[in-house]
């Protein structure tokens, strides 16, 4: 079989991909492995378990519930919140394991299953793998050493963690947003009742879109995939900004008041001057991934910042961030990760110390944003083509060089395999959006010819 856990959990088709034979089995093995592991030893495990308000989330649920229970570990139930949250209440809790059923920014018929460890940290690759294995030798046979009497996990549903959370967000921010006027689209998703809570805590007049879930509803033309209706609300309501999530609320994008975007690296680049004022930018040293725009680079150079750059994936930027302990980092679609104060992407913090910058400054988020020019990026992706030959192909080689010299220091080339498909991806920046398709034309037949 494949291999279950992806970069992000385990990904599929409700009921469909991912079962509740499935939820049950994957959660029952990781118990089993983190005992293994010595994370139990000498207590009672504890385990808290969210979801976002998917309809299959509700069975799913019930599956993990049950999985973690019949091996001996107490649950604490948290409900729907968003991902951050639950990653934040496995650790102030002290739990041995966090899950999260979500599938994030996907459409309502997915979900998916994240495991946390112990402090509300990603689990380890290797206990992931470990999981997998043990999962399967028991699918097709093995018996599980069960618990039996009072060795069997007790169920309880914990509601303090809505308040416990939002506190703790309130508690991070540097100063309030009384002033302000604020939009929030929360996907239908995780966060429709923690952010507009804590934007209005915080000071914030507040004006809230897709914050109705209904279990069918997640992500449906609404949040930080589909901005339309934020740009078009800020603008009708005159708001100061717009704060989109995603359905599992662990990304932020933005709007400013003209109703124009503001994508994860001018995020980042708002967010990490105003963290450098404050002392709060260890190293002066920001993390993002090759994807990021070039114009980000060319900014955080120009305001004396270094730029460390990872492979394209928000665990990357986690890992390289814990590696040296720097204390911001993120991704051009809005996952960002201020390690001080969350183990993973949190987007209603994210947007929360981006108001907070506004109203700090009092200038325009459109101001803020523009210490960096979004350079004009062209992406195609050539099919068919044998993506393992990339790095080796001495025609792709030439080819890439020539494209380097044309551009000079105002562009930028990246070719990617993708991780799922027989495909690569040519991206192309350029100071003007014309040089950059030609370029990109260029190079993606220059692919065809070298990789066909």
């Amino acid at each position: 079989m494949g291999r279950l856990f992806g970069t992000d959990g385990v990904r599929g088709v409700a009921n469909a991909d991912l079962t509740a034979e499935l939820a049950l089995g994957l959660s029952v093995a990781a118990a089993h492995v983190l005992a293994e592991a010595g994370t139990f030893e000498g207590h009672r495990p504890v385990a808290v378990v969210g979801r976002d308000p998917r309809a299959s989330g509700e069975f799913l649920e019930a599956a993990v519930v049950a999985g973690l229970a019949s091996a001996g570990v107490d649950v604490l139930r948290v409900g729907v919140l968003p991902t951050p949250a639950v990653a934040y209440l496995t650790g102030v809790l002290g739990a041995d394991l966090g899950v999260m059923l979500s599938a994030s920014h996907n459409a309502m018929p997915d979900n998916g299953i994240k495991f946390f460890a112990r402090g509300g940290h990603k689990l380890a690759d290797e206990l992931e793998d470990k999981i997998e294995t043990v999962y399967e030798e028991h699918r097709t046979g093995a018996p599980w050493d069960r618990p039996t009497g009072a060795g069997v996990g007790r169920v309880n549903s914990y509601d303090q963690g809505f308040d416990q959370y939002v506190a703790h967000l309130i508690g991070v921010l540097p100063n309030r947003l009384d002033g302000l006027k604020v939009v929030l689209d929360e996907a239908h998703g995780a966060a429709a009742r923690v952010s507009p809570e804590a934007f209005a805590r915080a000071g914030a007049e507040i004006v809230t879109i897709g914050a109705e879930p209904d279990g069918l509803n997640i992500n449906d033309g609404c949040g930080s995939t589909h901005l339309g209706k934020l740009q078009a609300a800020v603008v009708e309501h005159g708001a100061d900004l717009g704060i989109a999530h995603d359905g599992d609320a662990d990304r932020c994008l933005a709007v400013d008041h003209t109703g124009a975007e503001i994508d994860g690296d001018q995020i980042l680049a708002v967010l990490a001057l105003a963290m450098r004022e404050r002392s709060a930018l260890r190293s002066d040293t920001v993390v993002a991934t090759v994807m990021s725009n070039l114009g980000f680079k060319l900014a955080m150079e120009r305001e004396g910042l270094t730029l460390l750059q990872t492979a394209v994936g928000d665990r990357y930027v986690l890992e390289e961030m814990k590696r040296h302990g720097y204390a911001l980092g993120g991704e051009q679609s809005g996952h960002v990760i201020i390690l001080d104060h969350a183990t993973t992407g949190d987007g209603t913090l994210t947007g929360l110390l981006l108001a907070a910058r506004v109203a700090q400054t009092g200038r325009t988020l459109q101001d803020l944003a523009s210490v960096m020019e979004r350079l004009p990026q062209v992406l195609i992706n050539v099919p068919d083509v044998d993506k393992s030959r990339v790095k080796t192909s001495a025609e792709l080689s030439a080819a890439v060089a020539d494209a380097e010299r044309e551009l000079g220091s105002t562009g930028r080339v990246l070719l990617r395999p993708s991780g799922t498909e027989p495909l690569v991806r040519v991206m192309v920046e350029a100071a003007d959006i014309d040089h950059a398709r030609s370029v990109a034309g260029r190079l993606a037949d220059a692919v065809k010819s070298a990789l066909g």
